[in-house]
């Protein structure tokens, strides 16, 4: 029988600053805190050929989520906090699910997969994102994943059949190859169970035969596309092609991206980066991505799901033109809030950092 923990610590004495305890409370146990969601990993399986699944505890301080959405994860490696977000699958015990892929020169992910011991503790933001269900009931859904945009549909189909599946879903997945699939047999459990869920399974590199890419795949399988609700989840060149083929044919087309698409460069040179709090002025390329721009210069601002979604990079901007990296629109407002992960500079720029 799984034991689940709670924070039943004391109360705190008031004039007791939050660090100071959290660094004795997690001493008696290692999920009391004052106010820090925390997570424990209690288990961990393997969910396909490069791809595991942490089972994770976490504290009473998790607000919980709803179905698709993602949280911040992160660890303690060489001394840096380093953070990544994942689309979590709530277990029937209150555990999280975690699946993480192994990405070659990913510190955390290699370290989650590989390295991380049972009992070891994580910080854990709160949940995030609109890859969601529609709250009013459709006539169908198309949903499209791929490669690691499969986790948040696992977590909409297992709430979809504890509603008893009362909507025609069609299920379309993509992986290079077989053994990269993951959730596979739950997924066939549900079909079995709900004959309105319909199971496709796209694996491109197939040596008999392969699969087409989302622009050019077959969907005559899946039927009448006019009043359907779309939602695709994946890395942003499939995301954008996805919308492309699809969102005048559909009801509905939402989507989520874990890698931002790239614009055609139309930027070139560099700006002066001025940050006021560090004192440091950096010059840096137009057209790169703040975040990343930023972090090769030495600088280590906060940072989470890189993807424009969990708002922990933002920062305030004083003054300058920025580019948004998923739109393109340009932004010269001063005084407002910028998500260093899809903006660039395309002048100076003065950064509250």
């Amino acid at each position: 029988m799984s034991t689940v923990y709670r924070n039943t610590a004391p109360p705190p004495i008031p004039w007791l600053s939050e660090g100071f305890f959290d660094f004795w409370s997690t001493r008696v146990h290692p999920l009391w805190t004052l106010r820090r969601p925390l997570a424990r990993l209690l288990a961990r399986h393997s969910a396909s050929a490069d791809a595991v699944t942490l089972e994770l505890q976490p504290n009473r301080h998790f607000r919980g989520l709803q179905a698709g959405q993602h949280v911040n994860l992160a660890a303690e490696l060489d001394g840096r906090l380093t953070t990544r977000s994942y689309s979590p699958t709530l277990l029937e015990n209150g555990r999280l699910a975690i699946t993480v892929k192994r990405i070659a020169g990913g510190k955390l992910s290699q370290h989650l997969a590989d390295d991380a011991a049972i009992g070891d503790i994580f910080t854990l933001g709160q949940a995030f994102g609109e890859m969601q269900l529609p709250v009013a009931p459709v006539p169908r859904l198309v949903l499209l994943a791929a490669g690691s945009g499969i986790t948040p549909m696992r977590a909409l189909l297992r709430q979809l059949a504890g509603q008893g599946m009362t909507t025609p879903v069609d299920l379309v997945y993509w992986a290079r190859q077989r053994e990269q699939l993951c959730f596979v047999d739950e997924f066939r459990a549900i079909a079995a169970q709900h004959p309105g869920f319909r199971l496709h399974l796209a694996v491109t590199g197939d040596a008999v035969a392969p699969a087409a890419r989302i622009d050019s795949y077959d969907l005559a399988d899946i039927g009448e596309l006019a009043g359907a609700h779309v939602l695709a989840c994946g890395p942003g060149g499939f995301v954008d092609a996805a919308r492309t083929r699809l969102q005048a044919q559909v009801a509905q087309f939402d989507s989520e991206a874990f890698s931002t698409p790239q614009l055609a460069e139309v930027e070139q040179g560099s700006v002066q980066v001025q940050l006021l709090k560090s004192g440091r002025t950096l010059t840096i390329a137009r057209g790169v991505a703040l975040l990343p721009a930023l972090e090769a210069a030495g600088i280590q601002p906060a940072s989470g799901c890189r993807m424009g979604i969990c708002n922990t990079c933002v920062c305030g901007k004083t003054s300058g033109i920025t580019r948004h990296t998923l739109t393109g629109d340009y932004a010269s407002e001063p005084s407002v809030p910028l998500k260093l992960c899809v903006n660039s500079a395309s002048t100076d720029l003065t950064l509250e950092l």
